[in-house]
This record gives C-alpha cells, structure tokens and sequence, in this order.
C-alpha cells in the first residue's frame, strides 16, 4: 500500500497534506509513503524532514507513481494521475459543487474521489473534520489581521495621559471559526457581540464572554440544516436580523463575517448602506470572499476602502497559518484513514456511513447523493 503526498499547486497554497508526524503513523500501519520534494517547504518542513520520518522524496514526475492513496489539500487534475494505481483514492478537498468538471474527469480516469469536506459532522468523525480544523485557525487569524489594519488598540487602557476605550468587535456566524474569532477579540481585549442563524448559539457566546445579538419577536427561524450546518433563514427573520444588525454594527470598530452554506455562494451579511454607517477606521474582515463575500464589495486579498471603512479577506485564509493548518489537517487525513484500516486487507476499507458521505466516483461514475441531486 503506497501512500503519495503531493506538492500543492493552487496559486497561494502553502499548506501540505502529510507531515513528519503521520508519515511515520502510517508507516506504523504498514503503508509506504512516498512525498513530492517540495511538498512541505511553505509549511516550515524540509525534504529531509520526510526522509528522517521514513518516507522517500520524489519528483514531480513520479510523485503518484503506483500510488494508492494520493493525499492533497485540493484535489490536482486528474491528468496529473495517470500513473497512479488503478482505482486509486484521492483524498483531498475537491469543492464539488463549484468544480464539477473536475469531479466528472475522476470518474472519466476511474479514480475514486473522496472529498474530506462532504465529512458528516457525526461524534466519530470529529476528529476527520477538515472544515472544522482549518476554520478554528482561519476565526483566530481573520481577527489578527483585522486587528493589524484597524490600527489602534484592542484592550482599554488606563494612562497617565488617558484613557482608551476597548475596541468593539462584532463577530457575524457562530460557527468553528466564529466562535475562535470571539475568544480572540476577546483575548484581545475587545468588547465582543455577536450574531447567528442558529439560535442555539446563544449560549456558546455568552459562554465566551460576548454579547448575543438576536432577534426575539419573530419565530420560525430556519437556520439549523442536517449535520449540523447553517442554513437560509425565513425572509421575515431576515427583514427582522437585518435591521437589528444595521443599528447595531454602526457602532463597531470590527467586524468579522463567517456565513456559508454549503453549496451555494456566501449569503449576504453587510450591505453597502450598512457600511457607510460605521465609523471612518473601522475594518471588517470577510472570511467567505472566496465563496463570493458576506460583505458587498469584498475582494480577495485586497483592501477595499468604502466611506472609511476597511473591508479586507483572504482568498485562503488557513494558508496564512500554514504550519499549524497543515499539523491539522494531516493529523485530519491519518484519522480518517486510520480509523478504517483493515489490517489483513493491508489498506482503508470504508463503512457505509462515512464512505458514502464523502466518496464522490467510484467504477467511472459519480456515485455522491448529495452530487447528483445538485445536477
């Protein structure tokens, strides 16, 4: 059983799928592993770092050679497969609602696509949940850097010249990331509030130390999904949030947006109008820019300027982390791997549960429920 880490090639990718840690776990399950050389360099690991953990380096020509398992961060072409064993698995993060045609150039290549995001978010496979691992670092890293642009302090200070006033934070979803954006600024010495679809919410930002901001007239809201996810909510709950959300978010300094639903673009959070109501200095940081933004007008990796007001997000905010994100979401891979490693068989042999959760092809076919019926 060989196991093949490769060389990430998305533009601004730092991360890597396998670390010397669960090179040398899965070396202890029998497996080979063989890494791209390259592969770990923008995530502080060296070539000789691999080869010390027991795995051998190869080039970018050979890195799938015979492989078995290829691991990736993001899921590479299926051409760039071709010597890889038949029937190989790829684990990775494949986006395979938004890249649909490279899900179809896997079941054309007989590859057997599993896509880590599509993970249920069930007590076992908490441990295997790459959205969750790479989302806490991506909360803690969005308010650092909104923390950096805002340019004044975070935590009242108490001087022989003054005083500071604590900096206001506003943190839009509750999720993985919301909640770790929450403890920052709060570590940070912000006053923290924040906001949710979900109203269960509520008490894990009070228990935090943050102020919830909620809608209490108006019932019916729709934002619990299956598994756990956000979904829309009722266009009366929306009229209701939204107000309360405008004359609340004019008196902030920041504000980090965390809202996505899988699937779809990023919901709108902020508008234009909504943003020409906060203070000249005050930043937001849209962590969904990628996925099309909370905030209008939002921009990868830029700093849009709009009636003073800084709004700032990362295209691949986790890459910004990429060491600690990348010990994350190896540890993620091994777990998940590991978890149905069939000694006699000598390899992974997935249950129903989960394998029909995240199996995208399978015998040259999409095989994915969830694929299927979104086209």
């Amino acid at each position: 059983m060989l196991i093949a880490a490769l060389k990430e090639r998305a533009a601004g990718e730092k991360r890597v799928s396998v670390t010397p840690e669960t090179v040398k776990k899965f070396i202890a399950l029998g497996a080979e592993v063989s890494v791209e050389n390259g592969a770990g360099e923008h995530a502080s690991i060296s070539d000789a770092d691999y080869e010390q953990a027991g795995a051998q380096i190869t080039s970018a020509a050979n890195a799938a050679a015979k492989a078995d398992i290829v691991l990736g961060v993001h899921a590479p072409d299926a051409a760039s497969l071709k010597n890889a064993a038949s029937g190989a698995w790829v684990v990775a993060t494949f986006d395979p609602f938004g890249q649909r045609g490279r899900v179809e150039a896997y079941a054309e290549a007989g590859l057997e696509a599993l896509a880590m995001e599509f993970m249920p978010r069930i007590t076992r496979a908490q441990s295997m949940d790459v959205l969750s691992s790479q989302s806490n670092l991506a909360g803690y890293k969005a308010v650092l850097a909104a923390a950096d642009e805002y340019g004044r302090a975070f935590p009242m200070m108490m001087t022989a010249a003054g005083t500071i006033q604590a900096a206001r934070a506003f943190v839009m979803g509750v999720g993985v990331a919301g909640l770790q954006a929450i403890a920052t600024a709060r570590r940070l010495g912000a006053q923290v509030s924040a906001t949710d679809v979900r109203s269960a919410t509520k008490e894990q930002i009070q228990s935090l130390g943050a102020k919830p901001i909620f809608v209490e007239s108006v019932e019916g809201i729709e934002g619990e999904g299956s598994g756990g996810y956000a979904t829309e909510m009722s266009q009366e709950y929306q009229t209701a949030q939204a107000e309360l959300v405008s004359s609340h978010i004019a008196k902030q300094d920041i504000v980090v947006t965390t809202a996505l639903i899988p699937g779809r673009a990023a919901p709108r959070l902020i508008s234009d109008a909504q943003i020409a109501t906060m203070k000249p200095g005050s930043v937001i940081f849209d962590l969904a820019v990628a996925q099309g933004g909370n905030v209008e007008g939002s921009e990868p990796d830029k700093v849009v300027v709009k009636h003073g007001v800084k709004i700032m997000g990362f295209s691949n905010t986790p890459a910004h982390l990429a060491a600690d994100t990348s010990a994350l979401y190896a540890r993620n891979l091994y777990n998940f791997l590991s978890a149905f490693w069939d000694a006699e068989a000598g390899r992974p042999v997935l249950d129903d549960e989960i394998g029909d959760a995240v199996r995208l092809t399978q015998g040259g076919k999409i095989v994915n429920e969830r694929l299927m019926e979104n086209g």
